[in-house]
């Protein structure tokens, strides 16, 4: 019997609805948080953001798989949304990728994304990047789906590398065998232009999603213009990292000299609703005990 996973069936709804979903993603508990207080729908928890937040290490395979489920548990009880992990590789055979992707759904994931790189992954959009043989990519994807036939409620979302390394045909023909063998979501890493993503779009079936990294591989569009393309999600992995280190470097910056910060800051009331002071002390009110003036 399979088991219910609430974000499962409102990812599967979201997916549905066939509307456009733009999907900043989190790399822990707090900003994964004020996504959902931007009111967006869902958010992925970034491998390469949750590196650099966890370990203070680049995305090159060092997080293990422990840590990354942990890291989605802490997540998922500080959200409503859907909740799509990083699988990376599976970490390890095909046997190994059921146990991640069960993993993911015990913790209460929506969608756990596999992917067709040797291990130990790269950062879809830094150098170094290689794939597995064609085989072993599929008996990821078809381990992935086995777990979720055999009872684990959770969307599998298929990435391949391919392009990178044998060029756009070969991760085409890879990402429709994954759809046949029962992705849910496909998600053909880092095209270099706007003709490669048209042409994605146009000969892959079901939800394909984008992947938005400002400076990388992949043309910066518009969100109309990604969902016109035809992709029915568009995620930004690195938008939130980048804007919170940009903004920390610069107040350090001014704290280095003395130099006033305030204007970089968030008003102090703001600050604690926004992590949930307010709602704690609501909620407290209704015991005797854990009352405080």
């Amino acid at each position: 019997m399979k088991s219910q996973n609430l974000a499962a069936t409102k990812l599967r709804g979201l997916i549905g609805s066939g509307q456009f979903l733009p999907m900043p993603c989190c790399y822990d508990a707090l900003s994964a948080k004020l996504i959902e207080h931007a009111g967006f729908e869902l958010t992925f928890m970034s491998g390469f953001a949750t590196s650099a937040s966890r370990l203070g290490a680049p995305d090159l395979g060092l997080m293990s798989y422990a840590e990354v489920v942990d890291q989605a548990r802490n997540i998922n009880e500080a959200i409503s949304i859907p909740l799509i992990a990083d699988g990376d590789t599976g970490y390890g055979n095909a046997m190994n990728v059921r146990r991640t992707v069960s993993g993911f759904a015990r913790a209460g994931c929506a969608a756990v994304l596999i992917e067709d790189q040797l291990a130990p992954k790269r950062c879809g959009h830094t150098p170094g990047k290689d794939v597995v043989g064609r085989e072993e990519a599929f008996d990821r994807i078809k381990a992935a789906v086995d777990a979720r036939s055999e009872g684990m409620d959770i969307l599998i979302m298929a990435r391949t590398d391919a392009n990178h390394v044998h060029g756009l045909k070969e991760a085409l023909e890879r990402a429709q065998q994954f759809h046949e063998l029962g992705a849910d979501i496909l998600f053909v890493e880092a095209p270099k232009n706007i003709d490669e993503m048209r042409i994605i779009c146009e000969e892959l079936p079901g939800c394909k999603m984008a992947n938005i990294v400002e400076g990388g591989l992949t043309p910066n569009l518009s969100m109309s213009e990604i969902s016109d393309l035809g992709y029915q999600i568009s995620a930004y992995p690195l938008t939130l990292l980048s804007a919170a280190m940009s903004a920390m470097k610069e107040t350090l910056r001014r704290m280095k000299v003395d130099q006033a910060r305030n204007d970089l800051l968030l008003d102090f009331v703001e600050l604690r609703a926004d992590i949930g002071f307010d709602k704690y002390y609501e909620t407290s009110e209704k015991y005797l005990s854990s009352t405080r003036d």
